[in-house]
């Protein structure tokens, strides 16, 4: 592991769960990266069972419910890169659960979070989804079209919802739906809706760019029943526990980006090492040598704004810039990144015999989920201007 450590001293426990995401993704994840990238739209279900064994799906959950105890995001943004240095849409999916659980435990009820989260804990844990963006509402989550109208013994939920991963195959949904569209934020609440509830279909998977680990489709909710105990929350809380929700999984998912473009540097540098051209080794060239500089480079700042996201997370402090920064730079390094790596192999790069060219399309991904590049800009933006 190349992180530096000297900043922030590391306890037993984290060095334990880090060298077993690093075994873990040397020798299951980047192995199947390939194959599970071709078989497009199936869910990879051996990974999911075999890093559930170890406890990879549910480091991040409560020691109360049976998780790892993990539920700091900084050690999250540690297994995270870990796991994505294997390939990161087998990272990301590995740790989904934890996106559904962070809703729950900052909302729910104890019996709730027992109930949902408990099931996650197994040797054999349910996908879950998280559903917030529409087919006409990215990242404006205020501006949520899907009703929740009260029927006396619970709610009807009517709407659609789109690009959810693990769409089919996660058991639990929670779905982000309003009381009273006039109310925007004030308005959005938080429900669980299990797959089987009446009224509720998801469309075929989404053939995609990349990160086809982690499929993708959309939802329909056909005045879908859901009782008052599967609210999580009051009404109009959910906006709230949503932006919460945001800061912490956008810094999760900067540490993905990260993870991503540290494998892509690595991949290059060993590559040029070993190329010959023009008599001495590619890395000896000025050009590959300087793009190899910019990409370690790069890596590295992604890392340390992530961390410094993820610290302030996690001392209560307000995150929501940082986390902005951390995810744009971290998923642009990552686009960078996986461009440069392609460059430096050549013809190579653009073959399908070479992992390059498939960390180049997941990693625009990266520049899009949970608010583009540009939204992550206006974000930083808004916190400058606002004197934060």
């Amino acid at each position: 592991m190349n992180l530096p450590t000297e900043l922030v001293e590391l306890s037993a426990e984290q060095h334990s769960v880090l060298e077993l995401c690093q075994s873990f993704a040397s020798e299951q994840i980047r192995p199947i990266a390939r194959a599970v990238d071709e078989a497009d739209t199936e869910v990879c279900w051996d990974i999911w069972h075999r890093a559930a064994e170890v406890g990879l799906t549910s480091f991040m959950l409560p020691e109360e419910h049976g998780g790892g105890g993990f539920t700091d995001v900084f050690t999250q943004c540690l297994v995270q890169e870990e796991l994505c240095a294997g390939d990161v849409a087998i990272g990301n999916l590995l740790t989904a659960n934890g996106f559904f659980a962070h809703p729950v435990l900052e909302l729910g009820t104890a019996e709730q979070r027992e109930r949902y989260l408990r099931p996650l804990t197994s040797n054999k844990p349910p996908m879950t989804a998280l559903a917030v963006t529409e087919p006409d509402v990215g990242s404006d989550a205020a501006g949520i079209t899907t009703r929740a109208t009260s029927n006396g013994d619970g709610y009807l939920l009517s709407g659609r919802k789109a690009w959810i991963s693990n769409a089919g195959a996660a058991e639990h949904y929670i779905i982000f739906a309003t009381v009273d569209p006039a109310k925007r934020s004030r308005g959005v609440t938080a429900f669980v809706v299990h797959k089987d509830a009446p009224g509720f279909s998801v469309s075929a998977p989404w053939r995609k760019m990349g990160q086809r680990a982690l499929i993708n489709a959309e939802l329909t909710l056909d005045d879908v029943p859901v009782s008052t105990t599967d609210m999580l929350g009051t009404e109009g809380a959910g906006f709230a526990g949503l932006m919460q929700t945001f800061d912490r999984s956008r810094t999760i998912l900067a540490a993905a980006a990260t993870g991503l473009a540290r494998a892509a540097t690595e991949y290059a540098a060993d590559y040029a090492a070993q190329r010959t051209q023009f008599g001495k080794p590619i890395n000896q060239h000025q050009a590959v040598a300087f793009r190899l500089a910019e990409m370690a480079t790069r890596v590295e700042s992604a890392r340390l704004l992530t961390w410094r996201a993820a610290r302030r997370i996690d001392a209560g402090l307000p995150a929501s810039r940082e986390s902005a920064m951390a995810k744009l730079v971290a998923s642009e390094t990552a686009m960078f990144a996986t461009w440069a790596a392609v460059q430096t192999l050549g013809g190579w790069g653009y073959s399908r015999e070479f992992l390059a060219e498939k960390w180049m399309r997941d990693a625009k991904l990266e520049e899009i989920e949970e608010g583009t590049s540009d939204m992550q800009r206006l974000i930083i933006s808004r916190d400058l201007v606002n004197g934060r």
